[in-house]
């Protein structure tokens, strides 16, 4: 199992990132690398719902990326401010979609929307970066 790496940012952001396998078993290591670093900054009250985020955030790269990796990443913007966010190889932007009541899935990025405090798509050359931003309260 490949383990949680740390890096230097230039805007002083502590984080941690991994870069997985496009497979639907990935959303379980996202999940325990943004457990990890949840705990270690002591934003517990946060758990829930970012795990769910980043399994959907996750299983969305899962099914549309191109290519055999993405990248899982998760940092303490503020004292209180968390973001996760995966980057993919595809340039199509994600596009939330309101579920239907008889919908077996596509509600993934409606979940996003509304658990998250901000969210959205950065792009880059090779692709892009899914991203949502979680606030601690207390």
């Amino acid at each position: 199992m490949s383990q949680p790496t740390t890096r230097p940012r230039p805007t002083g952001h502590p984080g941690y990132s991994e870069t997985l396998p496009r497979a639907p078993e990935s959303a379980r290591t996202a999940r325990r690398l943004v457990h990890a670093a949840l705990s270690a900054w002591g934003l517990n009250d946060l758990t829930d719902d970012t795990l769910l985020i980043v399994s959907e955030l996750v299983a969305n790269a899962v099914r549309h990326a191109r290519r055999d990796s993405i990248r899982v990443m998760v940092e303490r913007r503020t004292p209180h401010t968390v973001r996760v966010a995966v980057a993919d190889f595809s340039p199509d932007h994600p596009k939330p979609i309101p579920p239907t009541v008889d919908a077996e899935d596509g509600r993934g990025l409606f979940l996003v929307m509304t658990l998250a405090m901000n969210w959205g798509t950065d792009e880059r050359r090779w692709g892009k970066v899914v991203w949502a931003e979680l606030e601690a309260h207390g």
